[in-house]
């Protein structure tokens, strides 16, 4: 009786934490985000639609990100690739 109540306490503990906290991805130097948004906002492309941005890092690697344009014409980093580079 006593695990019943236990699993139900955790049960409803973890369904109340919050799921949808993804851990976000930071701008990186050479980002498009990385220090703000762009002055220029996307005024002719469609919301919801990808950009995508390809630059070397401080360290000589590519790297491959995507953005999303939101409702607000702002850009949000949703996926970096980075192509580290053989000697």
């Amino acid at each position: 009786m006593r695990r019943i109540i236990l699993l139900a306490v955790v049960g409803l503990i973890t369904s109340s934490c919050d799921q949808t906290g993804t851990s976000s991805l930071q701008p990186i130097p050479g980002s498009i985000t990385y220090g703000g948004q762009p002055r220029m906002k996307l005024t002719k492309s469609p919301i919801g639609s990808q950009v995508p941005h390809r630059f070397t890092d401080q360290w000589g690697d590519d790297v491959f990100e995507t953005y999303i344009i939101q409702p607000d014409r702002s850009l949000r980093l949703v996926d970096r690739k980075i192509i580290e580079r053989p000697f």
